[in-house]
């Protein structure tokens, strides 16, 4: 334990994680956050002599959002659809959830797009036909499958899961829950870059700083030295997804309360086949996020262990952050399953979609399995990065 504490401290102690650190938080809580929030996306817009072209305003914003949204009595069903439809039609109101009417019109509605106008569909689109809400949602996602090359097996399989889906959906203001889950996709790549700055020098910064030859004299040798540090890596990782999870979330119960948070994410996206709500979609976010952190960073540390030069353990780090994502929209679909399971490659967005693998006959749903593989990375790196460190300062 008293290794763990010193190996802690001096890695708390490092000016660059320090830094690394203050600016993560200054990018996610403040810029991403706060600002985002009170000025970039939801501060009412017209203001010239703004730099964004928005007022400071969007804390006020975001209430009359939440609150126009009420008329419509918390119910999703074609007379409320149609009603907001026909609201905006004849009011062009700012405070409707016109971008959210438009994605619902465009999926369930394709026959009554024109395709000889600029204007988006919810400015035109002819309320009288926009009934069957629910069979039209039913029959986009059999179409859906069908055009995905869907086999038997997996279409019963993803439709069995859509049965679970109960409806009629609930509705308050969903473009803010849309911001929201869009913004923790990013979450995980930003603490993975400081990652790669902090835990990238963990094992080759030793070799910089000459003190191979003290660990070998010191009375817990280099196995306990590299087992505590790996330790101390993996609880540095929890600490800073805490850092930024434990505000972010304190940022949104301020700016949008607990509203809407057991809406459907259906209202996101209507083809989703997933039973799950806002409030259980931004958890498996946050742990998708976490997890991936803990498989990546278990690697960055087994490649620190292999190297002797910081620099080449920083520009491996952030080869195996980026690289895998660069390339995997060039792979074969299969291919590009599989690579998505990969520490940080894979979307948490996943959850709105109806990817699927076939594991020794068995279809498993892409979320789950990007919860679960992540971590393994990181679990089976640690003896083998205990075991490489130990034989570079033996040799």
């Amino acid at each position: 334990m008293d290794l763990f504490k010193a190996e802690h401290k001096k890695l708390w102690s490092k000016k660059s994680v320090q830094i690394s650190v203050i600016l993560c938080f200054a990018y996610i809580i403040v810029f991403a956050g706060i600002l985002q929030y009170q000025w970039f996306t939801f501060g009412t817009s017209n203001d010239e002599t703004s730099l964004f072209g928005n007022h400071f305003d969007g804390y006020e914003n975001i209430k009359k959002h939440q609150e126009y949204a009420k008329q419509y009595g918390n119910v999703l069903n074609d007379v409320s659809f149609s009603k907001m439809v026909s609201d905006y039609q004849e009011s062009d109101t700012r405070l409707s959830d016109w971008k959210v009417l438009n994605t619902w019109l465009q999926t369930l509605y394709p026959n009554l797009e024109k395709s000889d106008t600029y204007q988006i569909m919810v400015e035109y689109a002819d309320t009288s036909q926009l009934t069957g809400l629910y069979e039209k949602r039913q029959q986009a996602i059999n179409d859906f499958l069908d055009s995905f090359g869907t086999s038997e097996r997996e279409k019963a399989y993803l439709l069995s899961m859509n049965d679970k889906v109960n409806t009629p959906f609930q509705y308050v203001w969903t473009e803010g829950w849309m911001i929201l889950l869009g913004n923790l996709q990013d979450y995980g790549i930003m603490i993975a870059i400081v990652l790669v700055i902090c835990l990238g020098p963990l094992f080759s910064g030793e070799w910089h700083n000459r003190t191979g030859a003290m660990i070998l004299s010191m009375k817990n040798g280099w196995k306990k030295d590299a087992f505590a540090k790996v330790m101390v890596g993996f609880t540095f990782s929890i600490e800073l997804f805490l850092i930024i999870a434990i505000p972010s979330i304190i940022v949104q119960l301020f700016f949008f309360g607990t509203s809407g948070w057991d809406m459907p994410i259906q209202n996101i996206k209507m083809i989703a086949i997933a039973p799950m709500n806002m409030l259980q979609a931004e958890t498996y976010e946050y742990f998708h996020a976490l997890l991936g952190i803990i498989g990546f960073a278990g690697l960055v540390m087994l490649i620190s262990s292999f190297s002797k030069n910081e620099i080449a353990s920083l520009i491996a780090g952030f080869a195996l952050l980026f690289v895998p994502t660069i390339i995997s929209e060039y792979l074969p679909y299969e291919i590009q399953l599989f690579s998505d399971l990969f520490p940080l490659v894979g979307n948490s967005a996943i959850i709105f979609r109806t990817n699927t693998l076939n594991i020794f006959g068995k279809i498993i749903w892409m979320p789950y399995l990007q919860l679960l593989i992540p971590p393994l990375f990181g679990i089976v790196c640690i003896p083998a990065t205990v075991r490489l460190w130990s034989k570079r300062l033996r040799a």
